[in-house]
């Protein structure tokens, strides 16, 4: 049998997901003894122990002065900043990518814009958006937006032209308007695709997060680690980015849950 037919069982396949993190626990567990062995004292690489014992501290105990868990408190403020922000970009995507994939008049005024718009580095415009919207959460979230709006507005309109033109001929031959073949036949088509683009962008929407936090904030995950930066605590620092990577692989996961329970029938590496 080709190596390009064979597909691992239920077991062998949860075996080949683990191997790659079980390798990189390994090769840092190696590192942090070579370099703890060298020199005790040394930040750079905690002992797993160390940061399980941080991790645990982080979690439980509140600060010294308000009694607040720190990590809650800022997962909180992170989380509320992402979802607004990624909230308001699939809503603005999902209208112009309709509007650029159905109309032709739409698609020459707005489809070469919002192309140039999605090669502008999103961070280049971080001190502009300080100066326009101020150090608050408005600017945070407007980063976010501006970030990962064209890339999903620019999936969602090419999944729009690629919906068979034939439907669309049905509709207005049973006269549909165009304001409903876009709620009654393109939107429903859209959706998953809307799913898988979110998706996508979760990454590059923490990072534009995280820079933002770091730049100007008083509470949320980027603000923290670049606080504590200074101070090398690598435990504390290594502790918060396992967070944030857990957060993104939970948020992750539960799309996919939700684009597999409301759509079944798409593909399974979707």
């Amino acid at each position: 049998m080709r190596l390009i037919n064979r597909r691992p069982d239920r077991p062998t396949a949860v075996l080949l997901a683990a191997l790659p993190f079980v390798a990189v626990i390994i090769a840092y567990w190696i590192g942090s003894e070579i370099r703890l062995s060298a020199n005790p004292s040394d930040k750079l690489l905690p002992a797993p122990e160390t940061i399980a014992a941080t991790a645990k501290q982080l979690f439980t105990e509140g600060d010294r002065r308000t009694g607040e868990i720190l990590l809650w408190s800022d997962t909180w403020a992170s989380l509320r900043r992402l979802g607004i922000g990624v909230a308001i970009a699939a809503a603005l995507a999902t209208f112009l990518g309709v509007l650029i994939g159905m109309l032709p008049y739409a698609r020459r005024t707005l489809s070469d814009f919002v192309a140039v718009l999605s090669m502008v580095p999103p961070l280049a415009l971080l001190p502009i958006l300080f100066i326009v919207f101020g150090l608050g959460e408005t600017s945070k979230v407007v980063l976010i937006v501006v970030g990962i709006t064209p890339f999903i507005t620019r999936d969602l309109s090419q999944r729009v032209l690629d919906i068979p033109h034939e439907e669309i001929v049905k509709a207005q031959t049973l006269g549909a308007s165009t304001a409903v073949i876009a709620l009654r036949v393109v939107l429903p088509k859209i959706i998953p695709r809307l799913i898988q683009s979110v998706r996508l962008s979760l990454g590059a929407a923490w990072l534009f997060l995280i820079a933002a936090e770091a730049v100007a904030a008083d509470s949320g995950l980027g603000y923290r680690i670049f606080l504590v930066r200074r101070y090398l605590a690598m435990d504390i620092i290594l502790t918060y980015v396992i967070w944030i990577t857990l957060l993104a692989f939970l948020i992750d996961w539960a799309l996919k849950a939700i684009s597999r329970a409301a759509f079944p029938w798409l593909e399974e590496g979707l």
